[in-house]
């Protein structure tokens, strides 16, 4: 008897899942007169899940961006057939990180919307992010965990580790994120310096992995929005299991290295770098002719006091404290 109730108990726990999968949220779509947006999907081997995903995707995405992690299925040519004008973007190294800033760097909408290829993210949610950021968001953090989202497919080992990543980073960098590992977000383009991601050269091809080319990207991601004072949103998602094939995630060494991204964002912030990483991405390089970067653009720049995150700040940044990237840059000019 107890064997037939568990067994009852699994079918209905999978009709849920497939119910919420079916029925995640209100369909809307884009608006077509409003800010553009692309989408970015790293891909290998996902040839089978892509015709789920196009069928949820909203109408009036201006560019769907495939990031090819040199699948040996027909991925490629599937995505083709079902978004004749994709862009396809190969990766110029290995891992997700690097996928995403390949894709990241090739979008020219005004939004750019991150999400996997598996199936376990319905496209049907791209446009609650967009409304996120059209409301004054700078970047839009998908949580499965705030009042409204939720999951069928997180382990209770990977909700416990979730947790106390989640909780360690709150704690040492002032953050109040309620899902830090969740690669369901968005953001506003012209903010993309700040994430400071190395895509590689176009065209080049290496085995190299670089620190945030892998499944730690997430965390590096949201660490760096919040040290450069960026207005954050989190917007309920509700994730499913992936559609087809086996994911690549291994959730220890996976979680090693978000713990030790973790530590090692901390370390770059109290030295200084992610600030001059900062003025030299948002600032110095940028075209003498581009228009001024107003305080509405990047939220309140980088005013560590007014943060709550002042810092012993070592080196040429010692006398820094306070200063915004406005101040920065024109002493550096100076």
């Amino acid at each position: 008897m107890d064997g037939v109730e568990s067994t009852d108990g699994a079918t209905a726990s999978r009709a849920v899942a497939e119910l919420r999968r079916m029925v995640a949220a209100s369909r809307i779509d884009l608006d077509e007169t409003g800010p553009s947006v692309s989408v970015v999907i790293p891909a290998m081997n996902e040839a089978r899940n892509l015709p789920w995903l196009a069928e949820r995707m909203p109408r009036h995405v201006a560019e769907i961006i495939l990031v090819d992690g040199r699948s040996v299925d027909d991925t490629v040519e599937v995505a083709r057939r079902l978004w004749p004008d994709v862009r396809v973007v190969a990766q110029t190294r290995r891992g997700k990180g690097n996928a995403l800033a390949c894709g990241f760097h090739a979008a020219t909408g005004d939004i750019v919307v991150m999400i996997d290829a598996d199936g376990s993210m319905d496209p049907g949610e791209i446009p609650y992010f967009v409304a996120a950021l059209r409301a004054g968001a700078d970047y839009a953090k998908g949580s499965r965990f705030t009042v409204g989202g939720g999951s069928s497919d997180i382990t209770r080992v990977r909700a416990l580790g979730n947790r106390a990543l989640n909780g360690l980073t709150n704690h040492l960098h002032g953050t109040r994120y309620s899902d830090l590992c969740y690669g369901y977000n968005a953001f506003w383009r012209r903010v993309l310096p700040v994430l400071d991601l190395d895509a590689g050269l176009p065209g080049s091809v290496s085995t190299d992995r670089l620190w945030g080319d892998g499944f730690e990207v997430e965390t590096l991601i949201n660490i760096r929005v919040h040290a450069a004072g960026l207005t954050i949103a989190e917007v309920a998602s509700f994730e499913t299991q992936r559609l087809h094939g086996v994911s690549n995630l291994n959730a220890v060494t996976d979680g090693l290295r978000v713990l030790r991204t973790i530590e090692v964002e901390r370390r770059a912030i109290r030295r200084g770098e992610r600030l001059r990483h900062l003025v030299q991405a948002v600032v110095i390089d940028r075209p003498q002719d581009a228009p001024p970067i107003e305080h509405e653009r990047y939220a309140a720049v980088i005013d560590l006091v007014a943060l709550d995150r002042e810092r012993d700040l070592e080196g040429d940044l010692e006398d820094s404290r306070g200063a915004t990237v406005h101040e920065l840059s024109r002493r550096h000019a100076g």
